[in-house]
């Protein structure tokens, strides 16, 4: 049968989703925790790597098993084995053609920004940082400008494995939680798929009109450039986390990855 989680993780600890010879990575610590509640080998795909440091609210995977465990004995079993940063959130039978990549048909992210004159200490690797007041209206116009479809060439890290750099954008939307000097601010994403370090790089280019360095024009001089040397630095992955991919509800995944659900998707950290 095939079988999808839900698996959600704070990344600070790995070395990326992606399984390395180190076995310090989220796929390694959950493909060992189910080949240990399973007793044998299991092979996992997932809907979107996440880099070294990054955050996953409810990464999906699937696997074939000829194991046959009830869903909710296959999360608590998994979890059993897991270090406390990962754990199994759900899990449910599913057609052979469900494809945990091919199937989604969008993605989100969500990136978490601390303004404050000191930097995080107990939401350290949790969250990002600027010591400089953000002009929320000049990131949302110079964001505006990259909705749509386009060659997002210019936020494309150069180990980037995409066939293609033209990606649609779908949303971009920043708010902040209050509008004194130490606030933090919300930055989400949802794209049919996005580039590596692609928001990381929009994020870099963002701060830097925010904090008044660059006009919001800037933004369409960079991304008709189709050039990583015009863009901003890559900015930390601290406050990134993948909110999880979105599928049809043809499949009948939990509400948490159903387009149009209406499910709250940040669990508390908004």
């Amino acid at each position: 049968m095939r079988l999808a989680l839900g698996v959600r993780y704070l990344g600070r600890a790995y070395d990326g989703w992606q399984s390395q010879p180190s076995g310090k990575t989220v796929q390694d610590k959950l493909e060992a925790a189910l080949a240990a509640f399973a007793a044998s080998r299991i092979s996992t795909l997932c809907a979107g790597r996440t880099d070294s440091g990054v955050h996953g609210l409810m990464q999906v995977v699937h696997f074939d098993t000829e194991v046959e465990r009830t869903p909710f004995s296959w999360v608590r079993g998994t979890n059993r084995y897991l270090p406390e940063d990962i754990a199994v959130q759900w899990a449910q039978v599913v057609p052979r053609e469900f494809h945990c990549r091919a199937s989604a048909v969008g993605r989100r992210y969500l990136y978490v920004l601390s303004q404050s004159p000191v930097r995080p200490s107990i939401d350290a690797g949790r969250i990002g940082w600027t010591m400089y007041p953000l002009d929320g209206d000049s990131m949302r116009a110079a964001a505006q400008i990259l909705i749509g479809q386009h060659d997002f060439s210019s936020f494309r890290a150069s180990a980037c494995q995409a066939l293609s750099p033209v990606k649609e954008l779908r949303r971009i939307e920043i708010r902040r939680d209050s509008p004194d000097e130490r606030c933090r601010w919300y930055f989400e994403f949802e794209a049919d798929a996005f580039l590596h370090h692609m928001i990381r790089n929009i994020m870099g280019c963002l701060v830097r009109i925010g904090q008044g360095q660059a006009k919001p024009e800037w933004m369409a001089e960079v991304l008709a450039a189709r050039s990583r040397l015009i863009a901003a630095p890559t900015f930390s992955p601290a406050g990134l986390y993948f909110v999880g991919p979105q599928y049809g509800p043809q499949w009948g995944l939990p509400p948490e990855v159903t387009v149009g659900s209406g499910a709250a998707a940040y669990h508390g950290l908004s």
